[in-house]
Parts: C-alpha cells; sequence; structure tokens
C-alpha cells in the first residue's frame, strides 16, 4: 500500500541499491577514467607584467562550480608557483607572479629553437572531486635581448699589400640568446673610412659570420691601423643593437728602402783626440716597420782596410768613433763612404769628409767633474730645471805659473761656460734659460780650452734633454659645430676630434672623454675621438646641443684642454600641419556681406622653416567661399541666404612647404543664422478675386473656411498670426478668426445675402521688426449661386476697394477687426453709384430673361454648388486645401 501511494520513493530506493551494489561489485578499473590525469597547454609571452591572465583552469575542464562541497585548486610545486604562477585556489585561474617570466633564463639550453614549456601539477580538491591536471605553459620568445659581441674589441690583421676586395673573416661573431628571427640578422660598420665594407656570409648551421672587405689599396706608412665599431643589428621591430670596437691593424710589407738624412757630411778632428772620440752619427730612415726597417750600417770596399780600423763605424747606431791614434805627420783627410743595407734593398750612399787639424799637445789637460746625470759622456737634465742650473765643472791642471789659459765654449744652446767666483782655472758650465724638449732634444758641446802658448784642448759633450708632461693637449679647433639631420638612425657619426700633444710617449698620449654636460645620447671613442650619438634625434623636442668635450693626456700630473661642440639638429618635413580643433562650426547671421569674415582656423606645424610653412586651401566649395591663406580668415564670395541653404560643409586641407608636402584636412561647418527677411505668403486663398458659397441658414459657430500661409524663415520669424484688419458686408462682429491656426467662423446669422468681403492681415514675429502680407477673403450668401458671372462683377468692382496689393512691407499696424472702415470713401462713391443706377437697371432688365432661364436649369440640377476660391495650383508645396461644404452645416 505504501508504494502504491508513493511510487516514486519506491522507484529512487531500487536506484539507490542498485547504485550501493555497483560500488561495492565493481572493480577499481572502473574509475580509472575519473583519475586519470588531464593536460592543459597554455602559450603565453615572456616577459609579462605580474597579474597577467593565463588560462582558467576550471572552465578549460568544464567543471561544474555549482557542486557541494566547491573546488579547490592546489599547486604543489611551493617553489615554482611563488617564482613564477600564481594559482586562485576558488576559481583555477592561473596568471604571472611577480617574477617576470626570462625564456633564456628559464631554459637556457633551447638555442635550438625547441619549445621553452613550464610544466605545472594542479591538484583539483576535495578528495570527491579530485584530478591530478597536467598544465603545459609554452613561452614564447620577445626581442628583449640585444646581440652581444664575446669580446669588447676586435683586432684584426690586414697586410699592406692585400689586394682590393680581398676577404677577412670577423672571427668574434656577435651572440644573440633571441630565437630567430629574433637573432643576428646583418652587421655593419659605423665608419669604413672608404676603405672597408662588410659582408655576411651564413654557413649551413644558419650562423652569421661578418667578412671585412677591402675596398681601397692599403698603405701602413700613410695610416697604420683604423679604429671603428662593427654594429650587430637583429630582426626586431625596432632592431636592437650590439656594438664592439674593430681595430683594423695594418701589418707592414717591406715596400721601402733606406734613406739618408745627409748624404754629405764634413767633419774636422784636431790631431790630439782621444782614442774613443766621438766624430759623427750617420742617420738613415726606413718608413717601413719591425724587421722591414732594420737598418745596417757598413762600410763600401773602397774605403781602405786602415782607414777602416782608424775610423770605427758602429753598424747599427751608425755612430764613428776614432778607434786609433792620428798620425798628423801622414794623412790630414780622410773620405768615408758609408752604406746603409735594408732587407732586399739597393744600399744607400753617404759620403763623410774627415779633416785633420795638427793640434800641439802639451801637459795642461781639462778635467771634468759632472754635475747633472752622465752616461758615457752623454749628459741628462730635465726641461722643467730652471735657468742656471749648473751641469758641470771643468778644471784646467798642470799649468805653469806664468802660463795661462782661455775657456771657452763651442756649439750652440742655451749654455755659458764661465770662470766660478774667484777660483782660478774652474769653470762652471750652466744654463742661460729653460730647456724645451718639444723644441730640441739634445745639445753637441764642445769645451776648448786654449793657453797662452797656443796650445788647445778640446772636451766634447752631449746634453740630452728629458721630456716631461709641461704640455697639454691642444684641440684643432676649440668650438666645433656639427649639424645633423633630425631622425637619424642610432650611431650616426657626427665628427671626428683631433689633438695633439708635444709631449712624448705616454705623456703625449691623447684620450678624448665627455663633459659632465654632454647629455647620455652621445658617445665619444676615447682614442680616435669620435663623436656618436646613440639615439634618432627630433628637432621639434631640442633643437641644439651644447656641451664639452675634454682632451687628456696620460702624463703626471695629467693635463687636458676643453672643447666646445655645438650640434644642431636640422629640421626634417615629418611633422603634418595640425588644426587646433578637429572640425570647425561657424555661426553667420543670412544676408552677411560678401568678402565678410566668417571665422578663422587656426593651424600649426611644428617644422621650421619652409617644412613649417601652411598654406591652406579649400577642396569643395570654392565658388561660393575663399579662405585667406595666410591668417586662415574664410569668407564668403556673396551674400549667402539660408532660405537657399541653411548650412554649408566645407574640407579645408592644409598643406605644409616641406618635400614631400604632407598634409591635414579639416572639416568646416557654416551654419546660418535666420533673419527676418521673408513675410509671410498666403497660400489659401489663392486670390483676392476668389469667393466661397455660404447659405443663409449657417448657423453661427460654424467653421466658414480658413486662411493658410507659411514663412519660409526660421524659429519666431516663421511664427505665424492671423487678424482681420477690414470688412465690408455684415453687422460688425459677424465674423472671427484664429489667430494661430487662420480658421474663420461664423459668429452671428447671416441676414442679407450677397457679397461679403474680409481683409486679413498674415503677419510673423520676426525681430527687430515683424513682416506681414494680406488677403481679401470674399464669401457669396446665397442658397445657390444662379449667375457666376454676376458674382465675378461684384468681385471685379469691388477690386477697386482700397485693399493693401502689395506683397509685403514692413511697419506697426493697430490690430482688431473692427478698427478701420472697410470703405473710408462711402459718400463718393455712393454719389458715383446713383449717377450709375439707370444704366445698372438697363443692364439688368436686358439679361433678366438670360438669368431666369439659367436659374430654372440650375434648380433642376437639384443640387448644392459649391465654389472654390480658386483652382488648386501645383506649384504650391505641401498645399491642399479644400472649401467646407457649407451645405451641410
Amino acid at each position: 500500500m505504501f508504494n502504491r501511494r508513493h511510487p516514486s520513493l519506491s522507484k529512487r530506493g531500487v536506484i539507490w541499491g542498485l547504485w550501493v551494489i555497483l560500488l561495492y561489485t565493481s572493480p577499481p578499473s572502473c574509475f580509472a577514467n575519473f583519475s586519470q590525469a588531464k593536460q592543459l597547454i597554455y602559450k603565453i609571452k615572456e616577459g609579462l607584467p605580474g597579474g597577467t591572465f593565463i588560462g582558467a583552469i576550471g572552465e578549460d575542464l568544464h567543471l561544474d562550480f555549482t557542486v557541494e562541497p566547491p573546488f579547490l585548486f592546489n599547486l604543489p610545486q611551493k617553489k615554482v608557483n611563488g617564482q613564477y604562477v600564481n594559482l586562485n585556489s576558488t576559481t583555477g585561474q592561473l596568471y604571472t607572479s611577480a617574477t617576470e617570466i626570462d625564456r633564456e633564463t628559464l631554459c637556457p639550453d633551447n638555442s635550438g629553437g625547441r619549445g621553452c614549456v613550464l610544466s605545472l601539477d594542479v591538484f583539483v580538491l576535495p578528495q570527491q572531486h579530485f584530478q591530478l591536471v597536467k598544465v603545459k605553459i609554452f613561452i614564447e620568445d620577445v626581442n628583449d635581448n640585444r646581440p652581444k659581441f664575446p669580446v669588447d674589441e676586435i683586432c684584426m690583421s690586414v697586410p699592406e699589400n692585400t689586394h682590393i676586395n680581398a676577404r677577412f673573416a670577423v672571427e668574434h661573431s656577435a651572440v644573440d640568446p633571441d630565437l630567430a628571427p629574433y637573432g643576428v640578422q646583418t652587421y655593419w660598420l659605423v665608419n669604413d673610412f672608404g676603405m672597408f665594407t662588410l659582408d655576411v656570409e651564413q654557413n649551413e648551421g644558419g650562423e652569421l659570420t661578418p667578412f671585412l672587405i677591402v675596398t681601397e689599396a692599403l698603405d701602413r706608412e700613410t695610416q697604420a691601423e683604423y679604429i671603428t665599431d662593427i654594429i650587430a643589428e637583429d630582426g626586431g621591430t625596432p632592431p636592437l643593437l650590439g656594438a664592439a670596437t674593430l681595430k683594423i691593424v695594418i701589418t707592414d710589407v717591406n715596400d721601402n728602402c733606406p734613406k739618408f738624412k745627409e748624404s754629405q757630411m764634413n767633419v774636422t778632428l784636431h790631431g790630439n783626440t782621444t782614442k774613443g772620440g766621438h766624430l759623427a752619427r750617420l742617420h738613415a730612415f726606413d718608413p717601413d716597420l719591425g724587421a722591414n726597417a732594420q737598418i745596417s750600417y757598413a762600410y763600401s770596399e773602397r774605403v781602405p782596410r786602415d782607414t777602416r780600423s782608424l775610423f770605427h763605424l758602429e753598424r747599427i747606431t751608425g755612430v764613428i768613433k776614432l778607434a786609433g791614434k792620428i798620425d798628423t805627420g801622414t794623412a790630414t783627410f780622410y773620405k768615408l763612404t758609408i752604406l746603409a743595407n735594408g732587407p732586399g734593398c739597393i744600399p744607400a750612399v753617404a759620403t763623410v769628409s774627415v779633416h785633420i787639424i795638427k793640434v800641439v799637445t802639451g801637459p795642461p789637460a781639462v778635467i771634468p767633474r759632472y754635475i747633472a746625470p752622465e752616461n758615457d759622456g752623454e749628459l741628462t737634465i730635465k726641461e722643467s730645471e730652471p735657468a742656471f742650473s749648473p751641469i758641470a765643472f771643468f778644471t784646467v791642471k798642470n799649468i805653469d805659473i806664468n802660463q795661462r789659459v782661455d775657456c771657452h765654449l763651442e756649439g750652440t744652446g742655451p749654455f755659458r761656460l764661465g770662470p766660478y767666483q774667484t777660483l782660478k782655472n774652474e769653470y762652471l758650465l750652466e744654463t742661460t734659460e729653460p730647456l724645451d724638449y718639444e723644441k730640441t732634444q739634445d745639445y753637441e758641446l764642445i769645451v776648448v780650452a786654449t793657453s797662452s802658448q797656443g796650445l788647445v784642448i778640446k772636451t766634447f759633450l752631449k746634453v740630452q734633454v728629458l721630456d716631461e708632461n709641461d704640455n697639454a693637449p691642444v684641440f684643432q679647433q676649440a668650438l666645433v659645430e656639427v649639424s645633423v639631420e633630425e631622425n637619424n638612425p642610432p650611431n650616426t657619426f657626427l665628427t671626428q676630434f683631433q689633438a695633439t700633444d708635444q709631449d712624448s710617449e705616454g705623456r703625449g698620449e691623447v684620450i678624448y672623454l665627455l663633459g659632465g654636460d654632454a647629455p647620455g645620447i652621445f658617445v665619444i671613442d676615447r682614442v680616435t675621438g669620435v663623436l656618436t650619438v646613440t639615439t634618432s634625434l627630433d628637432r621639434e623636442e631640442k633643437e641644439t646641443y651644447r656641451f664639452i668635450v675634454r682632451a687628456v693626456d696620460q702624463g703626471t700630473p695629467r693635463r687636458e684642454s676643453l672643447a666646445t661642440v655645438v650640434v644642431t639638429v636640422q629640421d626634417r618635413n615629418d611633422n603634418s600641419p595640425r588644426f587646433i580643433d578637429k572640425d570647425f562650426t561657424f555661426f553667420v547671421p543670412e544676408n552677411f556681406p560678401g568678402y565678410g569674415e566668417i571665422g578663422v582656423l587656426s593651424v600649426t606645424d611644428a617644422d621650421a622653416e619652409e617644412n613649417g610653412w601652411v598654406a591652406l586651401s579649400i577642396l569643395n566649395g570654392s565658388d561660393i567661399f575663399l579662405i585667406d591663406t595666410g591668417r586662415g580668415a574664410l569668407r564668403a564670395k556673396t551674400s549667402l541666404d539660408r532660405e537657399q541653404q541653411g548650412t554649408y560643409q566645407l574640407w579645408i586641407e592644409a598643406v605644409d612647404g616641406g618635400e614631400p608636402a604632407l598634409s591635414c584636412v579639416t572639416m568646416v561647418t557654416v551654419l546660418l543664422l535666420d533673419v527676418n527677411d521673408n513675410p509671410p505668403i498666403v497660400l489659401f486663398p489663392q486670390s483676392n478675386q476668389s469667393y466661397m458659397l455660404v447659405l443663409p441658414n449657417t448657423l453661427p459657430g460654424t467653421s466658414i473656411t480658413e486662411v493658410y500661409a507659411v514663412d519660409k524663415d526660421t524659429g519666431m520669424n516663421a511664427v505665424i498670426a492671423y487678424s482681420i484688419i477690414k470688412r465690408k458686408g455684415g453687422e460688425p462682429g459677424s465674423f472671427a478668426i484664429d489667430p494661430e491656426t487662420g480658421n474663420i467662423t461664423l459668429k452671428r446669422e447671416l441676414s442679407n445675402r450677397g457679397l461679403y468681403s474680409l481683409l486679413v492681415k498674415v503677419t510673423d514675429h520676426g525681430q527687430p521688426e515683424p513682416l506681414y502680407s494680406t488677403v481679401m477673403v470674399n464669401f457669396f450668401v446665397n442658397e445657390t449661386v444662379s449667375n457666376e458671372s454676376y458674382i465675378q462683377s461684384l468681385l471685379t468692382r469691388e477690386a477697386g476697394i482700397e485693399v493693401e496689393e502689395r506683397p509685403w512691407f514692413k511697419g506697426q499696424m493697430t490690430q482688431g477687426p473692427e478698427r478701420y472702415e472697410l470703405f473710408p470713401c462711402q459718400p463718393v462713391l455712393i454719389a458715383l453709384s446713383v449717377t450709375c443706377l439707370g444704366l445698372f437697371f438697363t443692364v439688368v432688365t436686358l439679361t433678366s430673361y438670360i438669368c431666369c432661364k439659367r436659374f430654372k436649369k440650375q434648380r433642376k440640377k437639384g443640387s448644392e454648388v459649391e465654389r472654390p476660391l480658386k483652382k488648386k495650383n501645383d506649384s504650391i508645396q505641401g498645399v491642399n486645401r479644400k472649401l467646407r461644404p457649407i451645405s451641410n452645416i
């Protein structure tokens, strides 16, 4: 009975029972699909900011979030979770963490182009909903690494006899960890000196190798090395650049031979010159380098053997010294032929003529004592020593009491030899002014002592000046002005500074530095002085850069000099003209005088000079409007009428004076404001001669007809008011007109038959003065129209009544239907009517017969006659007014 009452409950029990049996009898493999791991794949770009949405795990697994208990999502890799991704535990949405993902760091061995994958395991909880989800996030590469050379300076050696178009591989190629196409795509030189170019070859593995190609003949003696920057450019947009210094060293080949500075030399030698005395030094020069420039000196075979033995020639230095004792009795002249030998060269020849002077030698001797440092008879003195610095003492010995000796100095230079105070035969050699290494590096002096008996004693000295850092570098130009066009490519060459330092060795080596006021976009090569700009310049942002360049030597203390560089950014036509407003709207009253200024269009161009000159022109409507291209004033050639056209839309183009020219277009809307220049136009009735039939039994309050008028103006200028200003026939107040609709209503019964006329005034509400028109409304009161010609004759006769027939006029008129009488000349008209009465009755008698016949015919027809005031005029737009049939009232 229970099952019969509740069949649904019994069915539910059976289902639960089957479920329990299935749960305990089914093997675990039945739930294998539930526990099988699922896989989701997402793709993101590297470098995304923290909080960027990656994917919704729950939605992508199509989970039902309405189940209870709710789903929970867990990321067991806490380290990975905290480093790269964040997982929302309730929604399963995956976001990037604050740690930026760098593909090159995450997958350092992924240079082969294999995908970079961030693998995650996500647990879907609780236990009854448990799932293991394998999430793979593919990290896509972006161009976030610039090419980098393995070394900062690449040194290449190129022989000076290299043929044109010879190729030399640049072994140190740049490396870009980004994948293609963001890897290295090309190489180029900042400065090729007109001597080199760069080519790029790709091997089978896809790697690019730059090759240096020689385009002109090289000469090491002219320039021994070239220093520039090699740029590696990747394929990004915009591309990223890497740079290294490329030093091209021109190696020497033996293409020059030795040459003597002096091919003829004359030497005078005293007979008492001691052995080892210095006679002369030969100087030969070979502009080659290293072994190719090695010079050896030798006597010619024409020099006798004994002469060679007497005068020793040093093979390397070219110094000739006295090697033996001179016999003044046998020879007084020697001719020495010297050869300068170089590798693979014909020897250079020089001749030294030695003249021997007989000197009677005696026991007196000159003993030198050196104050300055001395080595093998050569003294050294710093150029910084002040004037009158002592160099050496000379003492004359073995002099008899009665013998007088005179000492003097031979040779050129700022030196003097004089007796030292009151001491006898003591002489001091000292400087007379500061020495200058940059002017003279060494001096050869001879101290000559002559006795009263004619004895001459000579002592040879050589003074070597030591260089010190006493000269600052000197720029060729203290002010350097450079011009560069804007939008230049990065690392554009601007100029090369050159400063010289007269000091020697490291003291004369100059490096170039930028002053503290130099913007960071400018870079100068420390060695070559090449100034470049690393970024593209914009004249509209800044037109002139002025900063300091320093030239510093390597001496101690360091000395430096300054030069000022002025970089002027030249304008390019890279800015289009720009109107101040996106579009322009001008309100102008109609009938505005021709060539009057409607409005001014303001336009600017950020460029300079001709590129910033702007000319305005009208693309449409130039037959009506014109524009002042200088001021931008818009004018109309003629007066404009709003009723003909109320709105004008013009397209104005602004074109600058650049090459090529740039332009922009704006829309100008000219709205004409209405002026009350049109009076109302009466469309109904259409004529002062029209009429309509009104039955005598028409009841008061009946709408008889209406006056309909329009005004071409707008607003209050087009609001129309109707009023009756004159009447003929009937009593005052018989008719009334609605001032707004023009509807004419009968107010009193019509006691008399005949013609009634109303003069209606139609006025607008324009300012400053309203305009109006008038119309005559005629009613013929009768049961029917039996004699139309008679009515027409009445209307023709009534045309003589004073009615305002002018289409419109200005001026105020007092309103009111009974203000004025319709016929102010009524007495005169009555007199004229009496005079013509006889003629009138005669005409009536003649036509009465005809009228009677027509009347009978009309009665037979038995129809009410409705006569329109005037036939419809199709030329009047939108008007279709009909007379109301009075017979139906």
